[in-house]
């Protein structure tokens, strides 16, 4: 079957919270300034699916980080009941699951009425060399990334989730339509965080991201819209 997905917007604002009216409060801001929302495991623990759905303002993009990582069939039932349960356009599921577990994450979306886009996940953006060494990753990150990127493509993924540092490598690699979506984003002047590999917005358009994931700039500002728009200005000027 085939289907038509949505034009989706190029930064998610990334809500890391389980304050539900402060959830709200930044989701508004992404939606104001065009942009769409990411959620993860911090807020779809404590309020499921039905909070996720009312946080966001109707048409906003929802990009839902749950990274699964389970059996092939667990995994593909939890793509498609978060399909039907929340309607992301993009979904998480950690490419180190291997290549059943990829193609039965694929095969969920696809049985799904609105099929969500199936992103792999490699090394955290958290991990640099030393980390995947202490788990027994004895690559270069470069190398293993690069490796499970291929899997992620092989087994029918629509893309990766990967550092920014990341980009130019395996848009050479994976081509020009296996989607890069990029979190550790950090407009100019803006603290790194526990991001150990970041780069600011354009930096990153400028190289072969398609989707940029920015967190704390706009959350932890004094007034989320107006950092959101910011952002969305400064993306434009160098469009």
């Amino acid at each position: 079957m085939t289907h038509t997905r949505p034009r989706l917007a190029p930064v998610f604002c990334a809500i890391d919270t389980i304050e539900l009216a402060f959830a709200a409060r930044c989701a508004r801001a992404a939606a104001a300034a065009g942009f769409g929302v990411k959620l993860g495991k911090e807020f779809f623990t404590a309020y499921g699916p039905t909070e996720v759905r009312a946080i966001l303002p109707q048409g906003t993009p929802l990009f839902l980080d749950l990274k699964f990582h389970d059996i092939p069939n667990t995994v593909a039932g939890a793509v498609r009941s978060a399909a039907v349960a929340m309607g992301p356009m993009m979904l998480t599921i950690h490419a180190a699951g291997g290549p059943a577990m990829i193609r039965a994450a694929v095969e969920g979306a696809q049985a799904a009425r609105q099929r969500p886009m199936i992103l792999a996940v490699t090394a955290l953006t958290s991990l640099d060399a030393s980390d995947l060494a202490a788990i027994g990753v004895t690559e270069d990150v470069s190398t293993y990334v690069k490796r499970l990127a291929r899997l992620a493509q092989d087994n029918g993924a629509d893309g990766v989730v990967c550092a920014a540092s990341e980009i130019a490598m395996l848009r050479e690699t994976c081509g020009p339509d296996f989607k890069l979506v990029v979190p550790g984003i950090r407009p100019k002047g803006s603290a790194a965080g526990d991001q150990k590999r970041v780069m600011t917005p354009a930096e990153a358009l400028a190289l072969g991201a398609d989707h940029l994931v920015i967190g704390r700039p706009i959350t932890e500002a004094a007034d989320p819209e107006a950092s959101a728009r910011a952002i969305a200005e400064e993306i434009a000027a160098v469009a």
